[in-house]
């Protein structure tokens, strides 16, 4: 059977314009026609652009035509996280307090993709303000993942991931404050990177209220088409340390669980078993059984969001020169605001306290250790309109016990990738790589090679 073009990867895409054998219209049609099927069974899409995409895909055909391709993503379909600014398009960040918002520019990263050559069609769901792990909001409603649109593809970059899952694009562009990528990417079979801190500098966008703390990164079906959205978002490494010198032997610390949290027991027997295949491929993997040094951090993490809130409900001009009213929040952010107004200085300082501490340890772990490795979620996808799963192996948790293993990332800069390693009962499941400070190259180096060994690419029936 020969294969649609909206199967096809970036790279493949590429190929293929550079061969002649189809165009970067022909390829934006079928995206556009994939989307247009998928996405009432899914509601990842929330903006659509159709004509710019044309103007940019029929621009794009005559650069390849005249070989003057402007490289790897040229003539690509991609879509941006609706908390991305994207010129002449509507910004929701996913709440009604931000109804008939235009942005005037593109975030710096979204220009840097479109100077790429990108055809960007379009904006993806999130939750109010970023600041969930599910993707729902008062304007748009849940989101749903394609391997079951009844559960959720995770947060805040669900509508993304579900999108590029679905074969409605093979790149997206969003944010991770928290695991916003990665964990996402896990449960809908996707690669995510969340970048070293600085590596893709940001500018013209939203306020930000999660400070530096949140990144930019790409999500694609491929460690290549990461990497290839890397390059044009950032080309540059920043202050990138030496890498192993031997990617075929590098030092893997295994986390199977931190401190007491459940972790479903379908996903460890899959993350144990990407453990051993990693030992497999050569690299000398030790176990920690039990890690308590990012115990402090999880406890501690929403807050940052919370006082960024609150702080841009006192600061309404950081967001635009027209009125903003925190009476149209949702419930939930309306709490999540007044909880950081009510935060102490204390507090927060706690908690960036026990950050640089925290990075502290971590530096001095990367001495004996090249790459971390986890689960990249707790917990299997749980009903779209939750905000979280309620119990993880029969344990109650809180909105964040499926994340304890991403905040700690966030608080210390380090890059992290999450990659598929298997399904259970059908639904993906995904493993975290994560390097020192600096080490994005070489963790995408592994990346690479796990996903050699272990192919995973493969589409939901919808």
């Amino acid at each position: 059977m020969k294969t649609a073009l909206w199967q096809l990867t970036a790279a493949q895409l590429a190929d293929g314009f550079r061969a002649g054998a189809f165009t970067p219209e022909e390829a934006l049609a079928a995206c556009l026609a994939r989307t247009a099927e998928v996405n009432p069974r899914l509601n990842a899409l929330v903006v659509l652009d159709a004509e710019g995409a044309a103007e940019a895909a029929a621009q794009s055909t005559a650069r390849w035509r005249s070989g003057r391709a402007l490289g790897a993503l040229d003539g690509v379909p991609a879509t941006i996280k609706d908390n991305l600014q994207v010129r002449g398009l509507p910004t929701h960040w996913g709440s009604r307090a931000l109804d008939g918002f235009v942005a005037e520019r593109d975030e710096r990263p979204v220009a840097r993709l479109r100077e790429a050559g990108a055809v960007i069609f379009g904006k993806t769901n999130v939750p109010e303000f970023t600041m969930q792990g599910y993707t729902g909001n008062p304007v748009f409603g849940p989101t749903g993942n394609p391997w079951n649109p009844a559960l959720t593809p995770g947060g805040s970059s669900g509508g993304a991931v579900a999108l590029v899952a679905a074969g409605g694009c093979p790149i997206a562009l969003g944010t991770d404050g928290g695991g916003s990528i990665r964990r996402p990417a896990s449960h809908t079979n996707l690669v995510g990177l969340k970048p070293s801190r600085g590596r893709v500098r940001r500018g013209d966008g939203l306020p930000p209220i999660f400070l530096d703390f949140e990144v930019v990164g790409p999500m694609a079906r491929c460690v290549d088409d990461v990497a290839a959205v890397m390059q044009a978002i950032a080309p540059r490494a920043v202050d990138a340390p030496p890498e192993p010198a031997d990617l075929r032997r590098a030092r893997i610390l295994y986390l199977p669980r931190f401190a007491d949290h459940p972790v479903d027991p379908r996903i460890a027997r899959l993350v144990d078993a990407a453990a051993s295949n990693l030992a497999a491929l050569g690299h000398q993997v030790t176990t920690l059984p039990r890690f308590d040094l990012a115990e402090a951090v999880n406890q501690r993490w929403p807050l940052l969001a919370q006082v960024g809130l609150a702080w841009l409900v006192d600061h309404p001009q950081a967001l635009s020169p027209r009125p903003f009213d925190p009476a149209l929040f949702g419930p939930a952010m309306q709490a999540n605001a007044e909880t950081g107004r009510d935060a102490s200085a204390r507090a927060l300082f706690e908690l960036l306290f026990e950050a640089e501490r925290l990075r502290g340890e971590l530096a001095g772990l990367f001495e004996q250790h090249d790459f971390l490795l986890t689960p990249a979620t707790a917990a299997l996808p749980w009903p779209a309109a939750d905000t979280h799963p309620p119990r993880i192996d029969g344990r109650e948790v809180g909105p964040r016990g499926h994340a304890v293993f991403a905040g700690f990332v966030n608080a210390v800069g380090l890059p992290a990738i999450a990659l598929p390693c298997g399904f259970a009962e059908g639904l993906p499941v995904g493993l975290q790589l994560v390097a020192r400070e600096g080490g994005d190259d070489a963790l995408l180096a592994l990346a690479r090679e796990f996903e050699r060994a272990h192919p995973w690419q493969r589409f939901p029936v919808l």
